[in-house]
């Protein structure tokens, strides 16, 4: 087979030439226009497309891709596109032109805004406990019904298992000091920890925190919030993604991005997977965004403003973070970094 090497690139490359492909150009032949040049557009709505022959040159066929599905044109090349059952946010509509004997390709960006503005809902606080004032917390999850918590910072990064009642630490790993700890989540006795710009998560046994494993991010810039819906983990990053990733190979294999009705959203915190939503922390804001993991949708939004204000205040004091939903008693909780209170609070709609 060795031998035969050198022939057989010769082929292919005469195969590719003689195809006369047009991807290697500097320019398309062909560009795509929408209606009125629209390039944004919401849920529910239609999306006309049209193709713009520069040279006036005769066309075989045309192909449209978008969001991994294909749509033949119709006979004029041109294609109404609904944009139902669809992920929001920015996204690339290509069109595939078979053309004089050549293939080219041209492509459009369109951002798409959901269709509905999101729910407004403030909270009612249940009851009050005591939390580690030097937990700089990133994440916050029960599990059997059992707290688990997550810190972060440089040198003081942790991974815990908490007394909610009490605030006391029963079990505590210090992470080593080039590690800054970030989002957690826990799957079949597994425990997922991010850590913030290294490029990995870590994972543990349930029982000792022993860590048995790591594994890197791949596409995602860095490592922020963290959930699962018991048969994958979402992954938020900082930017306006939530990646969805394999339970087992923790393969990022998707992402949503985070829209509301006019805009798309990024610094999604702290993450927890609460009925079929993800709820998110928006980092150095005091609010809750209610995500549909379907689509990105932001479908409602918590307002948490004054929470900060009842516990100590003091130099260390930073923002919300930290959702932990117990689904053994159905009850919510909330917390900040170095924040000395958890709160069990109700959701209140506006």
């Amino acid at each position: 087979m060795i031998r035969f090497k050198p022939l057989l690139l010769l082929i292919l490359s005469f195969f590719i030439f003689s195809c006369g492909s047009n991807s290697g150009k500097k320019s398309s032949y062909f560009s795509l226009k929408t209606d009125g040049n629209n390039d944004e557009f919401q849920l529910g709505e239609s999306v006309k497309l049209d193709l713009e022959n520069k040279k006036e040159r005769e066309i075989d066929s045309v192909t449209y891709y978008f969001q991994q599905k294909n749509y033949q044109a119709e006979t004029d090349f041109s294609l109404e596109l609904s944009l139902e059952n669809i992920k929001l946010g920015k996204h690339f509509i290509e069109a595939i032109i078979f053309s004089e004997g050549e293939t080219d390709t041209t492509s459009k960006s369109i951002k798409i805004y959901n269709n509905t503005a999101p729910v407004s809902y403030s909270y009612k606080i249940v009851n009050e406990f005591p939390h580690d004032q030097n937990a700089y917390t990133q994440g916050l999850e029960f599990y059997k019904d059992t707290l688990y918590e997550s810190t972060g910072q440089y040198g003081s990064s942790s991974l815990r298992k908490v007394v909610l009642e009490t605030g006391q630490v029963l079990q505590k790993l210090n992470l080593t000091d080039n590690y800054f700890g970030e989002g957690l989540s826990i799957l079949n006795d597994k425990i997922y920890q991010l850590t913030w710009n290294e490029g990995e998560g870590l994972i543990y046994h349930l029982e000792d925190f022993k860590q048995t494993a790591t594994f890197s991010y791949n596409q995602s810039e860095e490592g922020w919030g963290l959930c699962n819906d018991g048969n994958q983990f979402y992954k938020s990053d900082g930017t306006e993604k939530i990646w969805t990733l394999n339970a087992e190979s923790l393969a990022e294999e998707d992402f949503i991005q985070v829209v509301t009705h006019k805009s798309i959203v990024s610094k999604m915190n702290e993450l927890e997977w609460i009925d079929g939503k993800i709820y998110a922390n928006t980092y150095q804001k005091d609010g809750v965004a209610i995500i549909n993991p379907n689509t990105g949708a932001i479908e409602g939004l918590i307002d948490f403003r004054g929470l900060r204000d009842k516990v100590t205040q003091h130099d260390k004091l930073d923002v919300l973070n930290g959702i932990a939903y117990n689904p053994d008693s159905d009850k919510l909780y909330v917390t900040g970094k170095n924040w000395d209170k958890i709160f069990e609070v109700e959701i209140i709609e506006k």
